[in-house]
């Protein structure tokens, strides 16, 4: 039987690492731990070890990181992972990573994001009124964090808005390392079929939207199995993780009513409370598991080649190191080079986009609600490989 514990890189203490992590930090900075399916691995948690692994693929393999399987259970064919893997960025290096970023970087430049701010703050704006016309209380996660990033994802993609139900609980199931790995995989699997139906209407008529303009433009480069690997992990990653951005981001503003008041006195320095409150989150506890192709040294340790290798980035985030004191949250200090996104060439992709999203939702939603403060306690998620919360009650 699993131990249904967090492993130490998933645990937290509210916004903050737990104090066990932050300790390996500031002691050995690299550690042997053991995983939630019962595998070891070295835990790299200092900020300049973290940005080592990530700048380097060719010694730390995403590609070579086996499938998910349960104890006992038999490999997978080379088929099987072929096919689990094909579009999934996260799942390649280079030369195959490289060819299909090169594909989607076009659509996510921060000119692209500045063409779809006005349809961002339609969409911020239209799901404030609804808050506002239903009056308090409401769950800030259900009512605005969750559905703004959604709709953004969906239009950008071109995937049906009025499917969004059954896409959410599939990204739960995928992301929730509680579940076994075989009901995972069984969830990636049918993230997989729905999109493997949309790309079978676009290849008949693609539109104008992001999966249209891949099956256009680089439709005769990319199988149908690719574009749905490509089109299921951009529709996860773009509206779980700026879903938890906005819930956890506004709960830590209203614990802390000075950043709060600096924010909304002081519009401009919004984008340097994006990147703090990036920083000082880190929602996303590790990014992407990796194999040592060779023997490497990490601090003061020695890895031998075919190692596991996970990276905490809140706790490289929080390096004294890197910023003073860094468990304060400050929208005054200059946060730019945190490793909230990644690093390398396996930086997140939607980054501009969450960016965009951001600076536009916490003003707009601050300036509404003036008297926005909790209503209830909020629900912290656990066991999930995005931190954040599940329910968030507010009143104004």
């Amino acid at each position: 039987m699993r131990d249904m514990s967090p492993p130490l890189h998933m645990r937290r203490d509210g916004f903050h690492p737990a104090p066990e992590l932050s300790a390996l930090r500031n002691d050995e900075g690299v550690a042997r731990i053991r995983t939630v399916f019962g595998t070891d691995a070295w835990l790299v948690t200092r900020f300049e070890d973290v940005r080592t692994v990530l700048s380097h693929p060719e010694l730390y393999s995403n590609a070579l990181v086996p499938p998910l399987r349960p104890p006992g259970a038999p490999p997978p064919s080379p088929e099987e992972v072929a096919a689990m893997r094909a579009g999934n960025l996260l799942g390649s290096d280079p030369p195959e990573h490289t060819r299909l970023r090169r594909m989607l970087t076009a659509q996510f430049t921060v000119r692209r994001m500045r063409r779809l701010e006005p349809r961002v703050q339609q969409i911020v704006d239209d799901h404030l009124d609804a808050m506002e016309r239903g009056g308090p209380p409401a769950d800030l996660v259900t009512d605005f964090a969750l559905p703004v990033p959604s709709l953004v994802i969906c239009e950008l993609l071109g995937v049906p808005y009025a499917d969004r139900a059954g896409f959410q609980d599939t990204s739960k199931r995928i992301l929730d390392v509680s579940l076994s790995p075989d009901e995972r995989a069984a969830a990636a699997a049918e993230s997989r079929a729905y999109i493997a139906g949309l790309i079978k209407t676009f290849r008949k008529d693609p539109g104008e939207d992001l999966l249209g303009m891949l099956v256009r433009e680089h439709g005769d480069e990319l199988s149908d199995t690719e574009l749905s690997g490509i089109g299921s992990l951009l529709l996860l990653a773009g509206h779980e993780t700026t879903a938890n951005m906005l819930s956890l981001g506004t709960l830590a503003l209203l614990r802390h009513p000075g950043q709060l008041a600096l924010l909304r006195d002081e519009p401009d320095r919004v984008d340097a409370a994006v990147e703090e409150l990036l920083r000082w989150l880190s929602i996303v506890h590790s990014g992407t598991v990796k194999l040592t192709t060779t023997e490497v040294r990490l601090g003061d340790r020695t890895i031998g080649p075919g190692e596991t290798v996970i990276c905490s980035l809140p706790a490289a985030n929080r390096d004294p190191g890197l910023f003073s004191n860094p468990d304060d949250l400050d929208i005054r200090r200059d946060a730019v080079g945190h490793v909230a996104f990644g690093h390398g060439i396996h930086h997140c992709l939607g980054a501009p986009l969450a960016r965009m999203e951001m600076r536009i939702a916490f003003p707009a939603l601050l300036s509404r609600f003036p008297g926005l403060r909790p209503a209830g306690e909020p629900l912290f998620r656990s066991m999930t490989v995005v931190h954040g919360l599940t329910t968030m009650p507010v009143t104004w």
